[in-house]
Parts: structure tokens; C-alpha cells; sequence
């Protein structure tokens, strides 16, 4: 693949770097050249410095005045045109939408698009959302039609969805859990001795199930369980649903829970947890949850899409009612009790990673889709 252009749309640069940049290298060592188009913080130099070829796009986050979106929808037409590459691969909802639809304006032939979670539109029953729903239905439609356009879900609820609603045809749809994890980077270690350290690390987002893990702790010390619980993450100024600084100082006031920003190195704050949670309300697959099973960390976690999708019940994890505080903490504290079913929850969480989550794996099934567009057209 020599001197095809490959391009990545993303909202923003840490996100790339998360979640898709390995995929983007080991496109890079097959002999693409590899453009990556984003929302820039302070990663430019850093991207460029792998032999990347970035183009910093204007691209609204948090904003849904009209306006803002016209500007991300032209700065993507544009960079499209500027790029003209062989094959865009776009990734979270406002690229896939805006992308998609600037390609087929355009006539960019070869198409990836990355569903990492359809959100509360496709599940809320209210009125105004079924409104929002018809109409983004719609969107999707366009986006994802025509000729040499496939689609990656991480989880079936998603691809179920999109299948009902007649977005995508069969041969479409590519299933992919997860964004995948090096396994040699995480590593299984044997749990810490002493006081269990239970452990959430996510954007300090309401809809990650923040205040229900706070509450959740509240209640299982009020009973005097034993354990440490501690918060990892920063606020998302940019995400409507991010607590605000004045919530996030209330909560390190209130003393219930140890509180950190983001850290570089999970895999460290992972081998000395004992345990691992996220009640999110919905996910498409979260890789922190990949994370902390290759290190060998029974998780905690809801029975929603994408959540329950990262877990074997009762083998890896146990999932627990959404929204449920105690739910949630009945189960953290069976875990908090029993070493035991932790570790064997844990080992089994090792054995699934290496089976399912290999960065390997996932990268290979991308270059996969990239060459599937020249197989298709040499047949």
C-alpha cells in the first residue's frame, strides 16, 4: 500500500492518541502515508514527531449552535479536498456525520467509519429526543451510504441498532471490541496487600456514573467497610455532561474519596488497585475497562451496551443495575470480602484480554478493512 493516502478524522488529539494511534503507525510501517485531521491541544508536535502529517481542523466539541457546526462541516469538506486522500477513516459522531457527508459531496471513494457509541439518542423515549432521533437517523443515513463504505461497532446493541433503522446493510458491518491494548505495556501483577483500593478512572462526566460511585463509596463507609476509593480523571469543559470545577472541589472537601487528575501511566494506578468500576450509563466499548482486565483487575460495571459487551459475567466481572447506587456498592463490597473471587476474576480477565483486546489483533483487522477496498476492486 505505498503512497495511499490514508486519512484519520477525529475530534480531537488526545482522543487519536488513545484510542486509534496505534492503528495509524502500523499503517504508517505498511507504507501509507498517514494524515491525521483533528481538533488540536497541545499534541501537534508530538504526532508530527512520529511521521504523521497533521492538519489542525476547527472542530466544535461541546457546541451546538448552528453556526459552530456549519464551520466544523466546511473545515472538514475542506481538509477532505486538501488531502484528497485514498481512504478516510472517521471516528466519533461529528466527523462520521459531517465526514461522511462532505465525502459523498466530494467523491471520495474509500470510506471507514468508527461507531464507538450511539448515546442516549438511540435509548431515551422522550418526545424531544425521538424528534432528534428521526432526524439523525437521517444524517446517518446519508453519512454512511453509498459504494465502499464500512462500518466498525464495538459492541452488537450498536450494530443492532444501526441495522434496524436500515443505516447500514450487512455487508457493511465490521464488529470490533474495543480499541485494543498492548499487552506488553499491561501487564498482570499480582493485587497489592493491605487495604483494597477500588478504582475509577474516566472524564469526570455525570453519564460515567461519577456521582453514583461517590455515593456508592458513601455508602459502604457509613457501613465501615475497609477499602480506599479513588477517583482518576479531569473535567471536559467541552462535554455539557463534565462536572464543573466547583462540584469537583465540593468532592474533594467532602473527603469521601481520594481524588487525582488524569495520569499517563493507568497500567501503574491499575497494579495497585484491587478493584476496578465504572458505572457508565452507556458505552460503545470502554478501553479503560480493556485496561484494567489485562492487568488482571476484577471490574465492576453496568449492564449497559458496550460495558457489559468489555466484561464475562460473573467470570471477569459482575455488572450492576445503571443509575443504581447501591446495586453498586453491594457489589463492590462482595468483591471488598472475597480475595478470592478476585483474583480468579482477575485471571480470567487476563485470559480474555489476550484472547479478545491484543493491540495486534486490532490493528491487523484494520490494515484488513484498508486493503479490502484494492482486493474488492482487483476482483
Amino acid at each position: 500500500m505505498k503512497n495511499k493516502k490514508l486519512l484519520f478524522i477525529v475530534n480531537v488529539d488526545w482522543f487519536f492518541i488513545s484510542h486509534r494511534l496505534p492503528i495509524a503507525l502500523g499503517a504508517k510501517e505498511k507504507g501509507y502515508e498517514v494524515h491525521i485531521a483533528c481538533g488540536m491541544t497541545d499534541k501537534q508536535e508530538y504526532l508530527e514527531n512520529l511521521g504523521l502529517i497533521v492538519h489542525p481542523l476547527d472542530l466544535s466539541r461541546g457546541g451546538t449552535g448552528i453556526l459552530q457546526e456549519i464551520k466544523s462541516f466546511i473545515a472538514i469538506k475542506k481538509t477532505l479536498r486538501t488531502v484528497n486522500p485514498d481512504i478516510v477513516h472517521f471516528v466519533t459522531i461529528k466527523p462520521v456525520l459531517y465526514g461522511g457527508i462532505a465525502s459523498r459531496i466530494i467523491g471520495i471513494k474509500n470510506k471507514v467509519f468508527a461507531i464507538s457509541g450511539l448515546g442516549y439518542i438511540f435509548t431515551s423515549d422522550s418526545l424531544k429526543t425521538s424528534i432528534l432521533r428521526a432526524f439523525i437517523i437521517q444524517l446517518y443515513k446519508i453519512a454512511l451510504g453509498g459504494r465502499n463504505s464500512k462500518v466498525i461497532v464495538q459492541n452488537t446493541n450498536d450494530r443492532d441498532i444501526l441495522s434496524k433503522y436500515k443505516i447500514i446493510k450487512k455487508d457493511q458491518e465490521i464488529l470490533i471490541r474495543g480499541s485494543g491494548v498492548d499487552l506488553k505495556t499491561y501487564i498482570y501483577r499480582e493485587e497489592s496487600i493491605g487495604i483494597p483500593n477500588v478504582v475509577m478512572a474516566a472524564r469526570l462526566l455525570k453519564d460515567k456514573g461519577v456521582l453514583e460511585f461517590i455515593e456508592a463509596a458513601k455508602i459502604l463507609l457509613d457501613k465501615e467497610i475497609n477499602a480506599n476509593f479513588i477517583l482518576y480523571g479531569d473535567i471536559d469543559g467541552h462535554n455539557p455532561a463534565s462536572l464543573n470545577a466547583n462540584e469537583l472541589n465540593h468532592i474533594k472537601e467532602d473527603g469521601i474519596i481520594e481524588v487525582h487528575g488524569f495520569t499517563s501511566d493507568i497500567s501503574e494506578v491499575f497494579a495497585k488497585a484491587n478493584i476496578v468500576v465504572l458505572p457508565s450509563y452507556r458505552e460503545g466499548l470502554p478501553k479503560v475497562l480493556i485496561e484494567a482486565a489485562t492487568c488482571g483487575r476484577p471490574i465492576v460495571t453496568t449492564d449497559v451496551p458496550g460495558c457489559r459487551d468489555a466484561i464475562e459475567e460473573n467470570k471477569t466481572g459482575i455488572l450492576v443495575k445503571v443509575k443504581d447506587s447501591q446495586s453498586l456498592a453491594n457489589a463492590i463490597k462482595k468483591l471488598i470480602e472475597n480475595k478470592s473471587l478476585r483474583v480468579a476474576m482477575g485471571k480470567a480477565g487476563r485470559e480474555l484480554a489476550e484472547k479478545e483486546f491484543s493491540i495486534k489483533k486490532v490493528i491487523n483487522t484494520h490494515l484488513d478493512i484498508y486493503r479490502s477496498f484494492y482486493e474488492d476492486t482487483n476482483r
